[in-house]
Order: structure tokens, then sequence, then C-alpha cells
């Protein structure tokens, strides 16, 4: 009898619980990482797995910057150095590999690929940034390059459109 009344009560602080998670606002909406010291932030709805880097199989006539392809939970997906592909960094010169960490984007955005990052810097929330003004540029910013954002301690953080890079010609065109 007392173990009926035990489970009924854990019964109901679970639906309780749930119900809470529910009615909760999703605190993190970001992923912080870093790329060759530059800020980033991947949203969460477009950002999907973080792997530890694990045995790439080059892939002849590729751009630079695309390192090759490797087995992730049993898909095959392209891997790209992303400090390189931006620019931020010479292709083929790689940071602490013991911070790197390969983060793939969503399958929903019908891409298998995981960009390499030098090191994850943990969740964000919308709370925790607020926008930066637009600096005028002589350069035109790639589409896939969104809001800029400033946090407490004054870093800058770069917003990175993962379903616009999905689509962005240069980032689809690896063949050499």
């Amino acid at each position: 009898m007392a173990n009926k009344q035990a489970l009924r009560e854990l019964q109901q602080r679970l639906a309780q619980r749930m119900q809470a998670a529910r009615e909760t606002p999703q605190a993190a909406s970001w992923l912080a990482v870093e790329c060759a010291g530059v800020a980033l932030l991947f949203s969460l709805k477009q950002a999907a797995e973080i792997f530890t880097p694990v045995a790439i199989k080059p892939v002849p006539y590729t751009e630079p910057w695309a390192l090759g392809v490797a087995n992730l939970r049993g898909g095959l997906h392209t891997v790209v150095d992303f400090a390189a592909f931006l620019g931020l960094r010479e292709p083929g010169v790689r940071g602490d590999v013991t911070q790197q960490r390969l983060v793939s984007i969503n399958p929903e955005l019908n891409i298998n690929c995981a960009l390499l990052v030098d090191k994850l810097l943990g969740l964000r929330g919308d709370e925790q940034l607020q926008p930066v003004a637009d600096v005028p540029s002589a350069t035109p910013r790639p589409a896939f390059a969104g809001a800029l954002r400033r946090d407490a301690e004054g870093r800058h953080w770069q917003v990175i459109d993962l379903e616009a890079l999905s689509r962005f010609e240069p980032f689809l065109r690896i063949v050499v």
C-alpha cells in the first residue's frame, strides 16, 4: 500500500516537472564557439550535435578549407575548417587540436556537414547578449553573417545563420 502511494506521488511530481519544463522558456538559444579568436554564435535550432574530432578522410580536388569526410554516428559528413572558410586563418594551419570540436548542421537543413571550430565556449541566452549596431564596411557581408551581439564583458559575437550558410553558393561549391 505504501509503495502505491509513493508511486503516485512520484508520478505527480514528474507530471508537475514536465509541465513546468513545457511552460518555462528555453534559457539558452545560442551555441557559442570560437574560430581563430573570433567569437561566433550558432542557433541551437540550426546546429545539431557536437563531436570530438574523428578520423577525416581527405577528398581530392576540393577547396583547402574542405578537410574531407567523416563518419559521424553512421552518417557521412563533409568536414569544413570553418576558420579557414571564413578567411580567419590559412587553410592547413591548425589551432589547439585538443580543444577543437565538430559541430554538425541540423539534418533538417538538408546538408550533411560538420564545422570544425577551435573551441566551444558554452551556451548563451538572448538575455545575455545585446544587439550591436552594424558598422559600415567597404566589403559586403555574406548572407550567412547575421547580427552582431555584445555580452556583459564587452566581447563581440558574430551570429552565423547556418541555414543561410547551407544555401551559400561558395560554401556548396567545394570542388576546385
